[in-house]
């Protein structure tokens, strides 16, 4: 509690910053809870000193003034914000008001999933959308219109024409897939990352180019129709309607009778939280009958007839303690920040994601500095920024492998550093041989990562070859191992023997660039890796790089990765190992399959509401071909959400149609996208 009118005023200019932060540059540097503390103390001071309450205070608006190039629009009925709660107790209580607010009356409510997204309330004319407007500070929004006719989730036209206007307000959002995705591509490039999905949406949808904002991948859901009180059967009902007009809402809302009903509905949420593909950071209570709303009314700020109850923080901050170095597979060199233990969700956290050393010199991060955390599900956490400067130096990048002391190197238009060992750094060699394991690749079941680090520490295993000479007796020799699980070990590694193709072989060999789809052609050109290891030895590097070349899907980079590959010594040896050990499996020739896409080759590429093996398969299973990269060759570029501007200009420059996973099912059928 503020001991002095000063202090209050200090109070109100702090929450006025982060107001700015939020709502203008969609920019916040305290969490949703942080800021709830000092909005509830806010509140309590001027309980307790009315004669210091001002004007400006942020207890009396909603949102922030409108500051941008937008014009503005004033709607007739406020966008207001909610009251919330993170307390069942208090829960209960606006329950217990709303009862007696209705003089005893029943009352059913709904319960719905509170997205962390961007406000937005659009306006329909005789079916047709004429005007999206932001929240600005509840009365006075931005039209940004432009910019949400470019959105595929947001529809142009109803299924009907009304003859009144309709007004609806939802959320504009970004998966939690689409935003890592966006994420991995901006560190790959050395750019600033996103903070979060909610702030990467609005920030996306004020943007001044409309030809910019359909670059981003984003959502709406609609939870409100503003004249609802023409619903005589109540909310949920017209939200139900507004899904018969062909707009988008959620299929997760509920009703509650009772009090038991809607504290039960409020915990099963508990579990449900992480299951879905957006973020939430609540739930949404209102009373579903019309009339009962008008009855309760509303405050300066907030509705009587409904609530925030939120969730467990995401976002939090905490102490830096050190930055530790982590060496990939691929010899990637990632900072790995080490934190004050901190409770996220009612999980302790005590490590986060830089994604580079570009990234960390951006945020200036130093020891001792507290900054702000975010954790999305299962993710591991991020950090967003500092909150506040600590007293240590600033972290600089490694200049040698902490694993084996190489000098650490830069590629050409790459942010990542890396360590140029590949075959000698113990750290890269776990990595390779984990993957070289792994299911999607030879599929050597029961070799994980501790048992990888039980067989090198063992010095049993000294690269992928050494796998295929294992007994049962140097198993046995190890900590955890019985005659059982050793025998299971040695039959798994027998079995990807016997069962592996060239192209699982030659995609779990790691070569840069080279994953299941493009393994796939080199293997049908070559059949085994010893055929393809003697025609790279016959060749120079340039009449080798040529012959790939002519291989649909395979560029210029491709063709160098791989033939860099098969020439360095270190790999040479690793290979003479395996080919001594009888691991030179065939590829199967293709069977030829007609069907809708036969004759068609076609590249799959960004974030796709089925898995990306799958719809390779079902466009293969069509009579169609898979290429890892756009080509002349190329008929169909299927672009998910976020992808990447290289593979779009690509299929631009060669003349390649772009389509959607719609368009896509569409060829599947025999139709025309």
């Amino acid at each position: 509690m503020a001991e002095t009118r000063d202090d209050y005023l200090k109070l109100v200019d702090e929450l006025t910053e982060h107001d700015r932060r939020y709502y203008v540059e969609a920019n916040p540097t305290i969490s949703d809870v942080e800021y709830d503390k000092l909005s509830k103390q806010l509140v309590a001071i001027e309980g307790a000193h009315p004669d210091w309450t001002v004007d400006w205070s942020p207890s009396k608006r909603v949102g922030h003034a409108v500051i941008s190039e937008f014009k503005k629009v004033t709607r007739p009925v406020a966008m207001l914000s909610l009251d919330n709660s993170y307390d069942p107790g208090d829960l209960k209580a606006f329950y217990d008001r709303v009862i007696k607010g209705l003089d005893g009356d029943e009352a059913a409510f709904s319960i719905e999933p509170k997205i962390d997204g961007f406000g937005i309330e659009l306006t329909y004319q005789r079916g047709s959308l004429t005007l999206a407007a932001t929240r600005g500070d509840g009365r006075i929004g931005e039209d940004v219109t432009a910019n949400v006719r470019v959105l595929k989730a947001v529809p142009q036209y109803l299924k009907q024409k009304l003859e009144r206007p309709l007004v609806v307000r939802g959320e504009i959002y970004m998966t939690k897939s689409e935003f890592a995705a966006i994420n991995a591509a901006r560190a790959e490039a050395g750019e600033e990352l996103f903070k979060n999905p909610r702030n990467t949406a609005a920030g996306s949808i004020k943007q001044q180019d409309p030809k910019e904002v359909a670059k981003r991948p984003m959502h709406a859901i609609l939870y409100e129709v503003v004249d609802g009180e023409a619903f005589a059967s109540g909310h949920l009902a017209s939200i139900a309607w507004l899904g018969e007009m062909g707009l988008p809402i959620s299929k997760h809302n509920t009703r509650a009778a009772t009090w038991d009903e809607l504290i039960a509905c409020v915990h099963s949420w508990e579990d449900r939280r992480d299951k879905l593909d957006y973020e939430l950071d609540g739930l949404v209570i209102k009373v579903d009958d019309f009339a009962q709303r008008t009855a309760l009314g509303t405050t300066a700020k907030f509705p009587r007839w409904a609530i925030a109850f939120k969730f467990p923080a995401r976002q939090v901050t905490t102490a830096l303690h050190d930055i530790e170095v982590n060496i990939g597979r691929t010899g990637t060199v990632t900072p790995v920040a080490i934190l004050e233990p901190v409770d996220v969700s009612g999980t302790t956290v005590s490590r986060a994601s830089v994604h580079n050393w570009d990234q960390v010199a951006r945020l200036g991060l130093g020891k001792g500095d507290r900054v702000l955390i975010q954790k999305a599900g299962e993710i591991i956490p991020e950090i967003l920024g500092i909150t506040e400067k600590g007293p240590g130096p600033a972290f600089v990048p490694p200049t040698n492998c902490p694993a084996c002391d190489s000098v650490l190197e830069r590629e050409e238009g790459r942010v990542a550093l890396m360590c140029p060992n590949k075959i000698g750094c113990p750290a890269q060699l776990l990595g390779a041989i984990e993957f070289f394991a792994s299911r999607h690749q030879m599929n050597i079941d029961g070799l994980g990562e501790k048992v990888v680090v039980q067989l090198v520490d063992a010095k049993l295993v000294a690269d992928v070859a050494d796998l295929f000479t294992l007994t049962e007796l140097q198993l046995l020799s190890l900590e955890r191992f019985g005659k059982l699980s050793a025998q299971n070990l040695i039959k798994a590694i027998a079995t990807a023997k016997e069962s592996a193709t060239f192209s699982r072989l030659l995609a779990a060999l790691g070569i840069s660039n080279v994953g299941s789809v493009l393994a796939k052609p080199l293997a049908q050109k070559y059949g085994k890796l010893s055929t393809l290891r003697e025609v790279n030895a016959a060749k120079t590097p340039e009449e080798f790089c040529a012959e790939l070349c002519e291989i649909e899907g395979v560029g210029e980079i491709v063709a160098a990765h791989v033939d860099t590959f098969l020439r360095d010594p270190h790999v040479v040896v690793v290979l003479d190992k395996l080919a001594a050990r009888g691991v030179d499996p065939e590829e199967p020739k293709l069977a030829i399959t007609t069907g809708p896409l036969t004759g068609k080759t076609l590249v799959v590429t960004g974030t796709l509401t089925q898995a990306r093996a799958d719809v390779q398969k079902r466009i293969e299973q069509a009579g169609g071909k898979v290429a890892g990269s756009v080509s002349k060759k190329t008929h169909y570029l299927v672009a998910g959400a976020d992808t990447g501007k290289t593979k779009l200009d690509a299929a631009q420059k060669n003349g390649v149609t772009v389509i959607d996973e719609a368009e896509l099912e569409k060829l599947l059928t025999g139709g025309c996208p």
